[in-house]
């Protein structure tokens, strides 16, 4: 079963500074957490795919304008309080792994060391509409 566990940053919700205040010591425990995580889902075959994210105010919002044509907004989004900081595909047994590994993903270090506590969105990858059995 593949499942997205989708890394969210909440403003309101973070009891620490933005990542840009971090040091640099900080920043590379916290970077390293992350490829330390990455290397061991690897290892026991459950890892897909993991990506961080720029920051949003490199985003750009696309629509599709009346011929087609993209239609683009421009950053930077300075009332941006939540965004999608990363996220990771894995493939794993169960439902209940999947939240285990969004838990350990969770602790990341931030300023200190301390466990940010990132919340983490776990939904499963759909591979092809439900059916129905008769």
């Amino acid at each position: 079963m593949k499942y997205m566990l989708l890394m969210q940053f909440s403003q309101a919700g973070a009891d620490f500074p933005s990542i840009t205040d971090w040091t640099p010591e900080e920043i590379r425990a916290h970077i390293g957490f992350m490829h330390e995580t990455n290397a061991k889902l690897a290892a026991a075959g459950e890892l897909v795919d993991a990506q961080g994210l720029a920051m949003p105010d490199t985003a750009r919002i696309v629509r599709s304008g009346p011929a087609g044509e993209p239609l683009v907004t421009e950053g930077p989004f300075a009332e941006t309080k939540e965004f999608l900081a990363g996220w990771w595909i894995v493939d794993v047994e169960s439902a209940e792994r999947a939240v285990a590994v969004a838990a350990g993903c969770s602790a990341a270090p931030g300023p200190g060391g301390a466990p940010l506590n990132m919340p983490i969105e776990v939904r499963e990858v759909m591979s092809a509409p439900p059916t129905e059995e008769a």
